[in-house]
């Protein structure tokens, strides 16, 4: 999973935080990578991006798509 954030993060010119969510697939593995888009002080008004990975069965990325926004303070409601 490290290796598919780092693919994300050269692809992007971004700079991925974590690995929020994982899940197998038939042909492989989704994944939600969570991204540093837009670096602010204080750091609470950072924006970050959830992105939802497609990776083939040995971990290479096949596409991406970014599903949401938000500033690093936010909370999540109602997820």
């Amino acid at each position: 999973m490290r290796g598919a954030a780092r693919q994300l993060g050269e692809l992007l010119g971004a700079a991925p935080e974590r690995v929020s969510a994982l899940q197998p697939t038939p042909d492989g593995w989704l994944a939600d990578v969570e991204m540093v888009e837009l670096e602010r002080v204080p750091e609470t008004m950072t924006i970050l991006a959830t992105y939802r990975v497609t990776l083939d069965s040995q971990g290479q990325l096949l596409g991406y798509e970014r599903q949401r926004r938000y500033a690093r303070g936010q909370l999540d409601r109602g997820r």
